[in-house]
């Protein structure tokens, strides 16, 4: 079997390298082709270019970079040609596998096309579940409540669960001799700082981060970072942090990542995935995120969604604090997570709470990735 992935950022090159292991599970001798990043590549996945390149979100954001990802869209278009796949799977990446499945859909392309993470149509934009219905033939939701959005239109949508579950089943248990092994003092108070995966992300959330730190230093002067990155990144967020009067350590690497979220008492994460990967670490933490000024504007007007945060989402409640768009700086940052590291019942409530939520993005008969698994090798049976 030929199959055909597109996971053009860091969240969706996990979700990619969990489906392609599930289904080597079943057919070792199946072939995997398109785009993806490090972890898909840990799996033997050769990319066709650096998913680098596809890593932006917002308006201002996108616009400098649109020639490149039109060049990079008409790669993937020629390759899927060249290839011929038994089934082209997209993964998250919304804004540029839109492009792509509009494409196909108007070059009368008959391979099946799934795509993995909804648009998430219940925050802003709902018209957009049926014209997905028009570009796709299956979709595979994170969230319970997902699929009834799409299905209306048409659209055969399963709740496969979040691989997040999975991704964290091997996690430290001494993590005293973790922390020794990496060099920590035995006293330090250990903070990570997660700025994001892309550099529109990184390049306005580490100055943010790095305010903050500093200021939390002065009331907490033992404090050592844990900064995971991806290698694409690393050299940027170096660039940021290397001036910083703090003792820190940047770390690249799925195992080592989980292994920095387990050595850190709490952590201020860049909005995304990350933060469903810290609740299942048990660690507690803030989200933030902010764009240009002008995206900003544009997402209070038309995002209607009351939470940024999946967990908060799915509680229905502020159980990870949010500091997004205008609220993203470190007068509002710095005493709600200094309110954390003074209290640890407080640290505690909220990784009890937040795991709770957690426990819904489970499907209740096969692991995430086994059952993503499944529809990609049905939609290959049907075509037959």
């Amino acid at each position: 079997m030929k199959i055909y992935l597109i996971a053009g950022e860091p969240s969706g090159d996990i979700l990619g390298s969990r489906l392609i292991a599930a289904i080597r599970k079943k057919h070792p001798e199946s072939r995997f082709f398109g785009i993806g990043g490090e972890t898909m590549k840990a799996e033997g996945f050769n990319s066709l270019f650096n998913i680098k390149d596809l890593s932006v979100m917002g308006v201002m954001e996108v616009i400098p970079k649109l020639p490149v990802i039109l060049r990079r869209r008409k790669e993937v278009l020629s390759d899927i040609k060249k290839v011929q796949p038994d089934v082209i799977v997209t993964v998250d990446s919304w804004g540029f596998v839109n492009s792509i499945l509009k494409n196909l859909k108007k070059s009368g392309c008959r391979i099946p096309k799934v795509h993995y993470v909804a648009p998430q149509v219940w925050a802003w934009k709902k018209g957009r579940a049926g014209k997905a219905a028009q570009i796709m033939d299956y979709l595979m939701t994170l969230l319970p409540y997902e699929p009834p959005y799409f299905e209306k239109y048409g659209l055969d949508s399963t709740f496969v669960g979040h691989p997040v579950i999975e991704n964290t089943a091997d996690l430290p248990a001494d993590i005293t001799l973790l922390r020794s092994q990496a060099g920590i003092p035995e006293n330090a108070r250990v903070l990570c700082v997660l700025p994001g995966s892309r550099h529109s992300e990184v390049s306005r959330l580490a100055p943010v981060f790095i305010e903050s730190v500093k200021r939390l230093n002065k009331e907490i002067p033992n404090l050592f970072l844990l900064i995971p990155s991806v290698d694409a990144m690393k050299e940027e967020i170096n660039g940021h942090f290397k001036n910083i009067d703090v003792p820190y350590r940047l770390i690249t690497g799925q195992k080592a990542r989980y292994e920095a979220f387990c050595m850190s008492e709490f952590a201020l994460a860049a909005s995304g995935t990350v933060s469903l990967e810290l609740t299942a670490c048990g660690t507690p933490h803030i989200i933030a995120y902010t764009f240009s000024p002008l995206t900003n504007m544009l997402a209070d007007i038309f995002v209607t969604a009351k939470y940024a945060n999946l967990i908060n989402t799915l509680a229905d409640d502020l159980i990870i604090p949010e500091f997004v768009l205008s609220d993203s700086k470190p007068d509002l940052i710095v005493p709600e997570v200094l309110s954390f590291l003074q209290n640890k019942e407080k640290r505690q409530t909220q990784v009890l709470k937040a795991k709770e939520q957690l426990a819904k993005l489970k499907p209740a008969d096969k692991l995430p990735s086994g059952k993503a698994a499944e529809v990609v090798l049905n939609a290959i049976r049907k075509d037959l």
